[in-house]
């Protein structure tokens, strides 16, 4: 009989299994053929040309937006239907986020318009479609993604699935077009200053996909060209954290959620002073080395090699101290008695997978420079600052990691802050006595009112009084009470104390690290790449070997960076 009453709901989960997996199969069916696109396009493959990868994305975007549009009239009809929401997915700070990037992702479209249109006479009608059909699926998107990234599905889950699924991998080659586009140009500025390091013996073929015909007007040709590759980092960004959004949506496909109430984590700057100071110090500090580095390197030897030297001691020193701010905010957790939380959540289940698989790609260039330093037979001086860079790399993020993964699953502590100790002075006797409640009377309190009992919460005058009480013992006790309620009192705002000053440590490191982590993804975001430009790796592995682990491996670098920043921001609103 149990088999029987158990065997329907066990045979009811696999249609849902089998639209998980046929639905997963089909992403990344889509992503792979796009992916070959792409790479042919890049190595000049015969008879595929740009026009055939704008228009493999084209197609993708129109059919997200029919989906979204769909997805959108249906949820209008239903308006009045109560839906389960995942209170942890799509949070405010992250819809900010991806808002910001696809204004700045809309610019760049708006470029890309304008370019077409001073080069129309040889550049294909592709080109112009796709920024402006890319303007329309940004808008759309982030507008779905403001009201729905929090749904639940639980109709037309087949469907949905694919509808979803869909969207993830469009902006996964959406971001991937982006990647290889800005990595082409970086490239190719690359390989122009090798000969001013020297280098040689370095090969160096452009690869050229400039028009073939003169712009109508050149020094709008100029600012439109320039200003593209100035704008990618954050069109990347956008898609990207949309792709990770959507994701999230898709795990949340007919799942079966608890309701319980969810505690709002606001952002508060009260308590974090001296993290946000460090942190705009190295910020701005940053800032001033990447333009001293771009406008520095490449116009001589000596001028590149003093550029790669100032980033590197720079780097290490800040690298320094994000290893230290790690370490301390790991020793606070082990001095700390709190419990994890281990229940099922894909939003945070992501955000630790994502943590550790986009640090391989600065590991992956940090042991590549690593073992460069160990078999090259000549080492410029430059070159020996790259050899502990690499290594605090490498411990930076095994530390950081582990102090967002372990934040992101403590369970939030449960006392509400804005509970007071109360305390009644009362007149007895012609003497003045202090009676106060600690916190777990208060606390309790409550219990006592529910069961129906009157609690006796002023120990002494007042309860005395109504019971007739009034003499010596009476007087005595209240003594007693007063001395023993002083040291309940002492002992808990010791503890308090105590816990707040570490939470207070906590959220400064946590606000520093976020803005180091934003620092430290601006230079390879804006084209500030040793890896590129120290050409010592270059020598011991080979020219193209290594520029293919560095285009592939650079992009989850600049990601982690900024989801680094973005889980640092969620850690300080729960700390």
């Amino acid at each position: 009989m149990e088999k029987a009453a158990s065997s329907p709901s066990v045979g009811g989960s696999y249609p849902q299994k089998n639209a998980e997996i046929l639905s997963s199969q089909y992403g990344i069916n889509l992503f792979l053929a796009g992916l070959l696109l792409t790479f042919a396009w890049a190595v000049h493959a015969v008879g595929i040309s740009k026009s055939h990868l704008l228009s493999y994305l084209i197609t993708l975007m129109l059919i997200q937006l029919l989906w979204m549009l769909w997805y959108l009239c249906r949820s209008c009809t239903q308006k009045r239907l109560i839906r389960d929401k995942d209170t942890h997915a799509g949070a405010r700070w992250l819809k900010c986020g991806i808002t910001l990037f696809a204004v700045i992702t809309l610019i760049l479209d708006s470029f890309k318009i304008g370019y077409y249109i001073d080069f129309s006479n040889c550049l294909s009608p592709t080109e112009g479609i796709f920024p402006v059909t890319h303007a329309m699926h940004t808008i759309l998107q982030v507008y779905f993604l403001w009201c729905h990234a929090k749904d639940i599905i639980q109709s037309f889950k087949t469907l949905e699935r694919f509808g979803v699924i869909h969207s993830v991998f469009t902006n996964l080659l959406l971001w991937t077009n982006g990647v290889l586009t800005e990595s082409k140009h970086q490239l190719n500025e690359h390989k122009e200053r090798l000969i001013t390091l020297g280098f040689g013996n370095i090969t160096i073929v452009l690869d050229d996909h400039a028009p073939q015909c003169n712009c109508t007007t050149t020094t709008l040709c100029s600012i439109f060209s320039q200003g593209i590759y100035y704008l990618y980092p954050f069109n990347i960004e956008y898609h990207i954290l949309a792709s990770t959004m959507l994701y999230v949506l898709w795990k949340n496909i007919g799942r079966k959620v608890e309701h319980h109430q969810q505690h709002k984590t606001p952002f508060k700057f009260h308590g974090i002073t001296v993290g946000m100071i460090f942190g705009l110090i190295v910020l701005t500090s940053t800032i001033a080395i990447v333009v001293v580095y771009l406008i520095q390197i490449g116009r001589s030897k000596i001028k590149s090699e003093l550029a790669l030297t100032m980033f590197y001691l720079h780097a290490i020193f800040v690298l320094a101290l994000m290893c230290t701010a790690g370490i301390v905010a790991l020793l606070i957790y082990r001095l700390e008695d709190r419990s994890l939380d281990n229940s099922k959540n894909p939003a945070r289940k992501l955000d630790a997978e994502l943590l550790v698989g986009t640090a391989a790609g600065s590991w992956l260039l940090s042991w590549g420079s690593i073992l460069a330093i160990i078999c090259a037979q000549a080492h410029p001086k430059y070159t020996w600052y790259n050899l502990p860079y690499s290594v605090l790399v490498i411990i930076e993020k095994y530390i950081q990691n582990l102090f967002i993964i372990e934040s992101i699953h403590r369970e939030q502590e449960k006392v509400n802050d804005d509970i007071k100790t109360l305390r009644i002075v009362t007149i007895s006797r012609g003497s003045t006595l202090s009676l106060t409640a600690s916190y777990k009377e208060i606390y309790n309190d409550r219990a006592a009112r529910d069961s129906g009992e009157v609690p006796c919460l002023f120990t002494g005058s007042i309860c005395g009084r109504e019971n007739g009480g009034g003499g010596a013992k009476e007087e005595t006790s209240q003594e007693n009470s007063s001395v023993m309620h002083s040291g309940s009192d002492f002992s808990f705002y010791s503890r308090n104390s105590v816990t707040n000053n570490k939470r207070r440590v906590l959220k400064n490191i946590a606000a520093f690290l976020f803005l180091c982590n934003l620092s430290l993804w601006i230079p390879p975001a804006f084209g500030c790449r040793p890896e590129y430009d120290n050409g010592l790796e270059e020598i011991v592995f080979g020219f193209e070997p290594w520029i293919i682990v560095v285009n592939l491996a650079m992009p989850f670098s600049i990601f982690y960076r900024m989801h680094s920043a973005a889980s640092l921001f969620e850690v300080n609103c729960k700390t």
